[in-house]
């Protein structure tokens, strides 16, 4: 799961993963990242903790970090919360990996392409962010399902 500074976004996306992963019993690694390291080593944005763990997510572990160029291999999925932070990857990855990077909402139902950075907005954007990314689960673990097992 992969935003820009991987203090909102990304780590909601890992956060509700992780429990709907462990919901199905699977053994699947979730991680997140930033395109960018200005927040290294910082917890999750307050406002995604409180929206999701009103929802029952848990955020235990996660710290931000910037995407590595060993995250090509190692993921089978690496998911972008918009273009801009897309481009960035795709802009990093060996070739070999490119078939990897995708937005988050292809495996959505909604009509949004990308999960809008909530940071300077008002806390409704936290609830869409959060919104969007369960939508996603949808399709995200029947590919996990598909391709991982």
């Amino acid at each position: 799961m992969v935003c820009m500074g991987n203090i909102c976004r990304s780590p909601t996306a890992e956060a509700v993963l992780k429990r709907y992963i462990k919901q199905q019993n699977l053994k699947v690694k979730v991680d997140s990242a930033g395109t960018l390291g200005i927040h290294r080593g910082n917890r999750p944005d307050q406002r995604s903790v409180r929206v999701a763990e009103q929802r029952g997510y848990d955020f235990s572990g996660i710290k931000s970090r910037p995407v590595e160029d060993k995250d090509f291999e190692k993921f089978d999925f690496i998911l972008a919360m918009d273009q801009d932070n897309l481009t960035e990857l795709q802009v990093k990855c060996p070739a070999e990996y490119q078939h990897k990077l995708q937005l988050i909402l292809k495996y959505g139902d909604c009509d949004e392409s990308e999960v809008p950075d909530p940071y300077y907005g008002g806390s409704k954007g936290f609830d869409l962010v959060l919104d969007l990314i369960e939508n996603s689960m949808k399709g995200l673990l029947p590919a996990i399902k598909r391709k991982c097992y």
